[in-house]
């Protein structure tokens, strides 16, 4: 099947940076189509019904450090969507260390943020590149039932590797120097547990415990943190050399070996009713590149963006698509 679909910006990923981007690239009064390989939208913005309850499997929580994002949240925060969760993390113990600073999160997951940003915007879900290709006045990409999208200029956001994976399959070269950069960027795997709890009041209060250290270096208690009232489903974030280790064996047998480091929290009277796993290959990222986008050089308008530059945060995520926009708007105007 072909079929050409024409637009000035296509975005590879509806993730933050993506939405973000799309957003504010409207606001400039151009024209975007997301396409998003999973059949919702969020990316790490993930959340999962587990049992009865809710739980977050990938981005835990986000920080405010910037103006840029301080006003989105502001924003966020009046529409009601997003609260102050905490100000400090358990350690373990049942102390509680605070250093000030405010954790959000999101009410009834974050994926309930990336519907909001998703709204009104042209997102074309369960669609599974194979290759992007320059041609003459921008880009091409093609998908696995081969529809083709064109467009001016291309944005995108998802793990590196993957994205170069995309323009190798379609013959697109890079400048040295770029392609250099972007394999310079590192990543480690995290493997997330998600477990319904029976017979368990909760993790203390606020409902975490960090542990970087640890097999189990994240653990989070969705009811105490409020997104998920008719049930104890906590997240179980594996360390990335856990990670490793486990990543070659069943989802069943990662789980188990879970269950395991996460039962000294729960008590012997607890009884885990269900237990699911999400593998993340490019969760952390240990080597971030230096600025909050890369523009590409000797080539049509071509921006790399997300939570790999600059800050690898959710954070960082917004603040480079905003910049990417506003660099391929510039691009696309010049």
């Amino acid at each position: 099947m072909t079929e050409n679909q024409n637009t000035d910006v296509l975005i590879v990923g509806a993730g933050m940076a993506g939405l973000n981007a799309a957003r504010a690239l409207i606001e400039r009064g151009l024209s975007v189509v997301i396409v998003e390989r999973e059949n919702e939208v969020g990316g790490r913005m993930a959340t999962r019904r587990v049992g009865p309850g809710l739980a977050d499997e990938g981005c835990q929580f986000f920080t405010v450090r910037v103006p840029e994002f301080s006003a989105l949240v502001e924003s966020w925060t009046a529409q009601g969507l997003v609260y102050e969760w905490s100000r400090g993390w358990n350690d373990g113990s049942l102390a509680v260390t605070r250093d000030g600073r405010p954790r959000y999160a999101v009410r009834n997951g974050f994926v309930a943020l990336a519907k909001h940003l998703a709204r009104n915007l042209d997102i074309r879900l369960n669609v599974i590149l194979e290759s992007i290709r320059p041609v003459q006045d921008g880009w091409e990409a093609r998908d696995s039932s081969g529809r083709t999208y064109r467009s001016r200029a291309l944005l995108l956001t998802p793990p590196v590797p993957l994205a170069l994976g995309l323009l190798d399959a379609g013959g697109a070269a890079l400048a040295d120097d770029d392609r250099q950069a972007l394999e310079r960027i590192e990543y480690e795997p995290c493997l997330t547990g998600l477990f319904w709890v029976e017979g368990f009041n909760g993790l203390p209060a606020p409902g975490a415990v960090q542990r970087p250290e640890a097999n189990l270096r994240w653990i989070a208690d969705n009811r105490r943190k409020g997104i998920s009232p008719d049930a104890v489903v906590l997240t179980a974030q594996a360390s990335p050399t856990y990670s490793r280790q486990l990543w070659d064996i069943t989802d069943q047998q990662v789980l188990s070996a879970m269950r395991v480091d996460l039962l000294p929290f729960i008590g012997d009277d607890a009884r885990i009713a269900l237990m699911q796993l999400r593998r993340w290959r490019y969760s952390q990222v240990t080597r971030p590149h230096p600025q909050p986008f890369l523009l590409a050089t000797g080539t049509p308008p071509l921006v790399f963006a997300g939570d790999a530059f600059a800050e690898p945060s959710l954070e960082g995520a917004a603040v480079s698509g905003l910049q990417a926009a506003q660099a391929l708007a510039a691009a696309l105007a010049g």
